[in-house]
């Protein structure tokens, strides 16, 4: 392999293509349910996506710069390969990169916040500022068990009702609102947000129970450590438990059997959460870690065309 792949490779290392799903889910279930709603604008549901993925990506390089600084990415992590730690890239090179990708979401949100205005500064700004302070900052709040909450609440509730009212707002009146318009944030785009984001946190809870004890002696406190591996492995079947709840709520709500589409998604999720409750270490919880991702994305797919189906039949 030649330098020139090899660092292409670690770029892509660094990037974490695996957890993607968490930032492409959202939005596309808050597309389906613009459809299901006729208020589907595809210029801004196009901008959401790759502003959430540049937020994603932005996040996972100041994951690998910040905890290589820290010292908590040590040889005995059973995860992924860290760039930053592994000396792949340099920390400066890491660093830069976190910036520009932040800066280009920025640049994204632009176009955004001309059309949602100030609620899509405050979503923006703070989506990227959590993104930034999940292992930054004097007080990075993923080393005190915050980290599952603050997934669920952006990679959940505020992406998904995010990506929605960008796409209704267009339909009411000028650029940059002051505040969101009636109609704008429905009660089904939080719903559709709980789902998304329980199955976007039990991610984040396997990566931890995998790092629980690497974690744990480098003083990195996440929920994993705080709660050990029992109740972990609780938390993560009460996620799956509650993503599957909401097709169901959204049954009763819209009598659209199509909504029900996400539970064939059911035996994969057995098996994966099987994975999590026997298992501890990298070889089985990188796969598992994966297949969650994988669960995410198929899950939200589903669920957005079985959303899209009234607004099209």
């Amino acid at each position: 392999m030649t330098a020139t792949a090899s660092r292409r490779r670690a770029w892509v290392m660094a990037a974490r293509p695996q957890t993607l799903p968490a930032g492409a889910a959202p939005v596309v279930v808050g597309v389906g349910l613009a459809v299901a709603d006729g208020v589907l604008a595809p210029g801004p549901a196009l901008a959401a996506l790759v502003g959430a993925l540049l937020i994603q990506v932005g996040t996972n390089f100041a994951n690998d710069y910040y905890d290589a600084m820290k010292g908590t990415d040590t040889d005995d992590r059973e995860g992924f390969t860290r760039v930053t730690a592994g000396g792949l890239i340099e920390p400066r090179q890491v660093k830069r990169a976190t910036i520009v990708t932040f800066g280009l979401a920025v640049l994204v949100g632009s176009y955004l916040v001309y059309i949602g205005g100030l609620p899509i500064v405050v979503v923006g700004l703070s989506s990227i500022a959590a993104g930034l302070l999940y292992t930054g900052g004097p007080y990075p709040y993923g080393y005190y068990g915050l980290g599952d909450l603050f997934v669920f609440v952006y990679f959940g509730l505020v992406a998904v009702t995010g990506t929605y009212y960008v796409q209704a707002v267009t339909a009411t009146g000028g650029p940059f609102p002051l505040e969101a318009p009636p109609g704008t944030v429905p009660v089904d785009s939080v719903l559709a947000g709980v789902a998304v984001g329980a199955l976007a946190t039990a991610i984040i809870v396997v990566n931890n129970i995998r790092d629980r004890e690497s974690d744990r002696q480098t003083g990195k406190h996440t929920l994993a450590v705080l709660l050990g591996y029992r109740l972990s492995r609780v938390e993560y079947l009460g996620l799956l438990a509650l993503a599957y709840a909401v097709p169901p709520v959204f049954w009763l709500r819209t009598d659209s059997p199509a909504v029900l589409a996400p539970l064939l998604t059911l035996p994969l999720a057995a098996l994966v959460a099987r994975t999590v409750l026997t298992r501890t270490d990298g070889a089985a919880l990188n796969p598992a870690l994966e297949r969650t991702g994988q669960l995410l994305a198929l899950y939200a797919l589903l669920f957005a065309l079985g959303l899209a189906v009234p607004g099209v039949v």
